[in-house]
C-alpha cells in the first residue's frame, strides 16, 4: 500500500472513529455498574442481644482490561494525489474502573432455643419438711442452689389452703407449721437473693382430705362440703358418693366453686412477687364417673338442650366436663396476664401410660389423659393459654416399656407446641425421682434436656427411691442425686439463670350479661373481617383468647359485638356484653365438639 493511500486511510479512520464515539466517555464501553444492595441482618423477634459485625476488609476486585476497539473495515479507493496529512496521534483515554462494594455477608443468627428449655427445677411440697419453719425454708433454697436449680415450684395452695398468709383461701392449718411464718413469702424473698425463681404451685380441684382435715371452720370443706346439702361443691359420682381415696374433689361444672378456685390462684401473683403459678389437679379425678351433683347436671341440660342424667360414657357429657376444665386454665391465664403479663402459666400435666405418637391428635384424644381425667393439655399449649407445660412425666425406666413411654410423651409434647400466632408453648420434663435411683433421675433429666425441653424434678423431699422407701435421709439423697446431676455433661453441669419471657403476653377477655343461662355460648374474634379464633363462655358468662396478633379486633357473641384494639402487650378486659334470648336457649342443642374449641389459623 502505498504512502499516500495509507495517509488517506488513515484520515477516513480517524473521521470514522470521531464520529461514531467509539471508545470515548459516555459510549457504548461505558462500564458503570449498579450498586450491590445490602442484606440486613435479621435480629431475634424478642429480647434481641446485639451481634457484632466484624468490619471485613474490602474485597479486590481486578479492573476489567479494556476491550480493543475493531478497526472499520478498510474501504477500497481510488487513489487520488493529495498533499501529505499529518495525522495526530490521539491517547486513549483510560476506562473507569467500575465500583463494587465489598459484598456484606451476613452472620448466622443462631436459632433461639425452644421455649422453657432453659429450666432446671425442682418441686418442693408441702406434705413434708421444706416448708415448715424458717430453718426449713433457708435449708432447701441452700440446698436448691448448691444443685444448680433455677426454679423452685413451691406448693402454696394444697387443699383450698395456703401455706401463706395473704392469699383469698385460709391458711393451712398444721402442727409442724411455724407460727406467724409465711413459707410463700420467705421462699420467694431468699430465692431471688440466690437469682432463683418461684413459681407458685397449687392444687385446682384439691378441696379436702379426710385423714387430715382443715380445722378452720370457713375453710370450704366445712361450708361447700360433703355434708352442705344443695351449697356442696364436691364432685360426685352418679350415686353421690365423693372421696377418692381420702382425697375430696372440687366440681368445675359449678360455676361457684370455679370461681372460688380462679380467685385463689390469682391472689397468688395478686400478693407476692411469685414469677409465676402452676396448676395441678387441673382435671377431674381419675375413672371419668364424676360430675353428678345435681347443680351441674341442671347446667349442663340448659346449656346443651339434652334430657335426662346422661350416662359416664356419653361423648357430649364428656366434652361438656372436659370444656369445663379448660375454661378455668383460660380464665386463671388471663386474669393473671392481665395483672403481670410477664408471669409465667404453668401446669402439671397427665401423662398416662403409652405415648401417641408424634403430632398424632387422634391417638391422643384416646389416651386416658383425655378421655378419663378429662385434661386436653395440647390445645392449652396450643391456643396460648399455657407458657409452659410440665408434664408429669413419671416413668421407671426398668420397669417395662415406661422408658420408651418416658421419651415419647417428650416427642409428643414437643410436637404439640406450635401455636397459630406463630409462637410456641414450652415443655418441660417433670420426672418422679422418688421412683427411681438417683442414676435413672439423672439419666432421664439428660435424655430430657437433650431433647430440647426443660427438667423439673419431683420432689425435694424425696429426691431418691431409697429417700422415699425410707432407706437414707432426704439429705443423704439430696448429696446422691446432686453429684449426678452436676457432674461433666449432665443437666446441671452448668448452672445458669432462668431468664426467659414466657411467649404469651396479649389477648383479651369479657364477659356477657342479662341471661340465665350465659354459659357454653360461641365467641367469634374477628380481625379484618377474618374469624381467627373462638372461644366458649364458661359458667359465669366469661371468655377470652389468649394469643391473637396485636390490632383492632371485633369480638361477637351471642348477637352482640364490640369492637377493641389487642395491643402488644397485657390484656384488654371489655366491658359487660347484655345479650337477650328471643327464644328458649335449649331449643335447639348446642354443639360440643366443633372445630370452635381449638383456635382456627389466620
Amino acid at each position: 500500500m502505498t504512502p499516500s493511500f495509507s495517509r488517506r486511510a488513515a484520515l477516513l479512520t480517524l473521521t470514522l472513529i470521531l464520529g461514531t464515539g467509539l471508545g470515548g466517555p459516555g459510549g457504548a464501553q461505558d462500564s458503570d455498574l449498579p450498586a450491590v444492595p445490602a442484606v440486613p441482618i435479621t435480629a431475634p423477634p424478642s429480647d434481641p442481644v446485639p451481634i457484632p459485625v466484624p468490619e471485613l476488609p474490602p474485597t479486590p476486585i481486578p479492573a476489567p482490561s479494556a476491550e480493543p476497539v475493531q478497526p472499520a473495515p478498510e474501504p477500497v479507493l481510488i487513489p487520488v494525489p493529495v498533499p501529505p496529512v499529518t495525522v495526530p496521534q490521539l491517547p486513549m483515554p483510560a476506562l473507569p474502573q467500575p465500583v463494587v462494594p465489598a459484598p456484606i455477608i451476613p452472620l448466622p443468627v443462631p436459632p433461639r432455643p425452644p421455649v422453657g428449655s432453659g429450666v432446671r427445677g425442682l418441686w418442693v411440697d408441702a406434705f413434708g419438711p421444706g416448708l415448715k419453719t424458717r430453718a426449713q425454708v433457708t435449708q432447701m433454697v441452700d440446698d436448691a442452689a448448691r444443685m444448680g436449680v433455677n426454679t423452685l415450684f413451691v406448693q402454696a395452695i394444697r387443699r383450698a389452703d395456703c401455706l401463706c398468709l395473704k392469699a383469698s383461701v385460709p391458711r393451712a392449718t398444721d402442727a409442724d407449721l411455724e407460727k406467724g411464718l409465711d413459707p410463700l413469702g420467705l421462699t420467694v424473698r431468699l430465692a431471688h437473693a440466690r437469682g432463683i425463681r418461684v413459681i407458685a404451685w397449687v392444687a385446682v380441684t384439691g378441696i379436702a382430705n379426710a385423714a387430715a382435715p382443715n380445722t378452720n371452720p370457713a375453710h370450704i370443706s366445712r361450708t361447700h362440703g360433703p355434708n352442705s346439702g344443695a351449697a356442696s361443691w364436691m364432685a360426685r359420682r352418679p350415686d353421690g358418693t365423693w372421696q377418692e381415696g381420702n382425697d375430696g374433689w372440687l366440681d368445675l361444672g359449678i360455676p361457684e366453686a370455679a370461681e372460688y378456685a380462679i380467685q385463689g390462684v390469682v391472689s397468688l401473683v395478686k400478693n407476692y412477687g411469685v414469677d409465676g403459678v402452676q396448676l395441678d389437679r387441673i382435671r377431674y379425678p381419675d375413672g371419668d364417673v364424676w360430675g353428678y351433683d345435681p347443680k351441674v347436671l341442671s347446667r349442663y341440660r340448659a346449656e346443651t338442650g339434652r334430657t335426662g342424667t346422661p350416662a359416664v360414657t356419653d361423648p357430649v357429657w364428656q366434652d361438656w366436663k372436659r370444656q369445663q376444665v379448660t375454661n378455668v386454665v383460660r380464665r386463671i391465664a388471663l386474669e393473671i396476664k392481665s395483672l403481670r403479663p410477664d408471669a409465667w402459666i404453668t401446669a402439671a400435666t397427665i401423662t398416662y401410660s403409652q405415648p401417641p405418637a408424634p403430632g398424632d391428635m387422634p391417638a391422643f384424644r384416646r389416651t386416658r389423659t383425655y378421655s378419663d381425667v378429662l385434661q386436653d393439655w395440647p390445645t392449652w399449649m396450643q391456643s396460648g393459654l399455657l407458657d409452659l407445660n410440665v408434664l408429669m412425666n413419671y416413668k421407671r425406666d426398668a420397669v417395662g416399656e415406661q422408658g420408651q413411654w418416658f421419651d415419647g410423651w417428650n416427642a409428643f409434647a414437643g410436637s404439640v407446641r406450635a401455636r397459630p400466632d406463630g409462637l410456641n408453648a414450652g415443655v418441660a420434663a417433670g420426672t418422679a425421682m422418688y421412683l427411681n435411683g438417683a442414676p435413672v433421675t439423672a439419666d432421664q433429666a439428660g435424655r430430657s434436656v437433650g431433647a430440647g425441653l426443660g427438667w423439673v424434678g419431683y420432689s425435694y423431699r424425696t429426691p431418691t427411691l431409697d429417700v422415699y422407701g425410707a432407706k437414707e435421709t432426704t439429705a443423704q439423697g439430696l448429696n446422691t442425686i446432686q453429684k449426678l446431676l452436676t457432674a461433666p455433661g449432665a443437666a446441671l453441669a452448668s448452672p445458669a439463670p432462668w431468664k426467659e419471657k414466657p411467649p404469651t403476653s396479649r389477648g383479651l377477655m369479657g364477659r356477657i350479661t342479662g341471661t340465665p343461662v350465659p354459659g357454653f355460648r360461641v365467641v367469634e374474634a374477628l380481625q379484618n373481617g377474618q374469624v381467627l379464633a373462638y372461644s366458649l363462655t364458661d359458667g359465669s358468662g366469661y371468655y377470652g383468647f389468649a394469643a391473637l396478633p396485636p390490632g383492632k379486633t371485633e369480638v361477637r357473641v351471642s348477637g352482640q359485638r364490640w369492637v377493641d384494639t389487642v395491643p402488644e402487650r397485657g390484656i384488654v378486659r371489655l366491658p359487660d356484653l347484655t345479650v337477650r334470648d328471643l327464644k328458649p336457649v335449649t331449643a335447639v342443642p348446642m354443639p360440643v365438639t366443633p372445630a370452635i374449641l381449638s383456635p382456627s389459623k389466620p
